[in-house]
């Protein structure tokens, strides 16, 4: 019994400390190229730029085989970040690709919903739940608004509408009105 439990431990350990040095060795580099491209694009996976999702066309760009001007969801201001971060002038978003819109998210009329689970296969950051022959629900927090759900739903219960700002604390003015009205005279 005692050499079982020694035995499972030696294994686990060894599991471990196998994981944590393949953890280290193959972390991206956080400085790379590559992985400061991916951190200028907006995380959608809408895959409009022509790769299914941002880390590959960030590769892509990195190796010169993709423009900077392929990302609709980044726009114009993704554009000039990545032009200015490789060193070259800016150009025009490719509008064949799409256009840029404010972030939106999906939101799914669950009285029409058939429960046919298209939209959950067609959405690429799992932001849809959801079962067979049941409704589903759109979790706002992690929808991207990529508008890949919408095509494959065959009763158009899918609409996109404009993503909230967070609530936040409305922030006091520091100087009360009179009194910068007394300081200007």
């Amino acid at each position: 019994m005692v050499s079982a439990i020694l035995t499972l431990t030696a294994l686990v350990l060894g599991i471990g400390a196998l994981l944590l040095w393949l953890g280290r060795r193959l972390a991206p580099d956080e400085g790379s190229l590559v992985e400061r491209i991916n951190g200028i694009l907006p995380q959608t996976q809408c895959a409009q730029c022509g790769y299914p999702g941002c880390r590959p066309y960030a590769q892509a760009v990195a190796d010169g085989e993709a423009d900077i001007n392929q990302c609709p969801p980044g726009g114009e201001d993704g554009v000039k970040m990545l032009a200015e971060l490789l060193g070259v002038e800016p150009k025009p978003l490719d509008e064949t690709r799409g256009e840029h819109k404010p972030p939106m998210v999906a939101v799914i009329d669950e009285d029409r919903c058939i429960g046919c689970t298209l939209c959950i296969q067609a959405c690429p950051v799992d932001a849809i739940l959801g079962a067979q022959r049941q409704m589903h629900t759109v979790i706002e927090a992690e929808c991207t608004g990529c508008e890949l759900c919408i095509e494959p739903c065959p009763v158009d219960c899918i609409d996109l509408v404009a993503k909230d700002e967070p609530w936040r604390w409305p922030r006091p003015d520091p100087i009360p009105l009179k009194v910068r009205e007394a300081a200007h005279g």
